[in-house]
């Protein structure tokens, strides 16, 4: 009885032993009628679990091995312990915590919504940085302190020009006096001519010399009110010269002068920015200072030479018109004073200049449409 408990224990303990040896025959079978690839070769530690250099190499060698067609953002690649049932497995389907691709159709791009308050608030950003630059400009160069650009030909002629238009807004307004002054002799000279010419009638003793002094004031009075049309006409075409064509220069002026303080603001930022050092923080602010200088560089060469070029035409202008109307002035002066009536409608017809009858003064209301 005891021998034969003893053969089936020896039999028990060397069970096992086939199963393993067969175990093993198996797995070599196995082996060789597979090929080899880089999952077999892949090492797993000592809890089972695969290294993560060897599983990333895994995964990419599996991707690069999958159909074009199969986006790899909507592909999963999984690998478990070797005691897993789904080890090695591909899934196909979204990505986690990604977002599926449209597999079909035309892609469609949402266009950037424009929000206008956030325009405008830039704006207004991009306008108070130039104003606080400009204004840090205009102390410095008050103080002293910071240097301005100066065309030295360009601003000589424009403080002429600021000079002569001071000159010539002071004749405008004593010829303006004097046609003041000449309209009120005109009118007092008319108003004496019909007085005399009533008492002309009235006093029968005196009235040839009444009915002289009434001729000679209605005389007086009607060249008066010719030499009052030249000169009014002069008054027009200074004032023109004067509060229009000068004035639209010297707002040009005013715009250049603008365009060089921020052309010098801009200036100085870029030369303080390229006296310090240079990085990746100083690099990006020098190359968008960079790119402003130049952009108000070009703007100041142009009012530069828009000033120049209204400066020539204005000279040109100026000469001409204020030659006319000095001959105009001159002449229709001198025929007044000389008593030439004949000379005096001479120099009105030669300038084209029409009078206004007596009374009518204010414009019909169909010259008002």
């Amino acid at each position: 009885m005891s021998e034969h408990s003893s053969e089936s224990t020896t039999l028990d303990e060397s069970h096992p032993a086939a199963e393993d040896v067969q175990s093993d025959s198996e797995e070599g079978a196995m082996a060789q009628e597979s090929p080899k690839n880089s999952a077999a070769e892949i090492p797993v530690t000592s809890n089972g679990q695969l290294e993560d250099s060897h599983e990333h190499s895994f995964n990419k060698d599996l991707k690069r091995s999958l159909p074009v067609g199969l986006g790899l953002s909507e592909t999963k690649i999984t690998s478990h312990g070797f005691d897993s049932t789904k080890e090695g497995v591909v899934e196909a389907g979204p990505f986690p915590g990604g977002k599926a691709q449209q597999k079909s159709g035309p892609v469609v791009l949402a266009e950037e919504v424009k929000n206008p308050a956030m325009e405008k608030l830039e704006l207004v950003r991009k306008w108070s940085l130039n104003t606080y630059k400009c204004t840090r400009q205009i102390i410095s160069e008050k103080l002293g302190r910071g240097s301005r650009t100066v065309d030295l030909e360009l601003e000589a002629q424009i403080d002429i020009l600021r000079d002569n238009k001071k000159k010539y807004e002071n004749i405008l307004k004593l010829a303006q006096t004097l046609s003041t002054q000449l309209f009120q002799m005109v009118h007092t000279q008319r108003q004496l001519g019909d007085a005399f010419a009533d008492l002309s009638l009235k006093s029968l003793e005196l009235h040839e010399e009444f009915g002289y002094n009434a001729d000679t004031q209605k005389f007086l009075a009607k060249n008066g009110e010719t030499l009052l049309g030249a000169i009014n006409f002069f008054i027009a075409s200074v004032n023109t010269l004067v509060n229009k064509t000068i004035e639209d220069t010297l707002l040009t002026v005013k715009q250049y002068e603008s365009a060089r303080i921020e052309y010098d603001a801009y200036r100085t930022d870029l030369e303080e920015l390229n006296l310090g050092p240079r990085d990746a923080n100083t690099l990006p602010k020098i190359e968008q200072s960079q790119q402003l200088f130049q952009v108000h560089k070009e703007k100041y060469d142009k009012m530069r030479n828009d000033v120049s070029i209204k400066l020539k035409f204005l000279e040109e202008n100026k000469v001409k018109v204020l030659h006319n109307q000095l001959v105009l002035f001159h002449n229709a002066i001198a025929a007044y004073f000389a008593g030439n009536q004949k000379q005096l409608e001479q120099t009105l017809k030669q300038f084209h200049i029409k009078l206004k009858n007596p009374g009518a003064d204010a414009p019909s209301w169909l010259e008002e449409q």
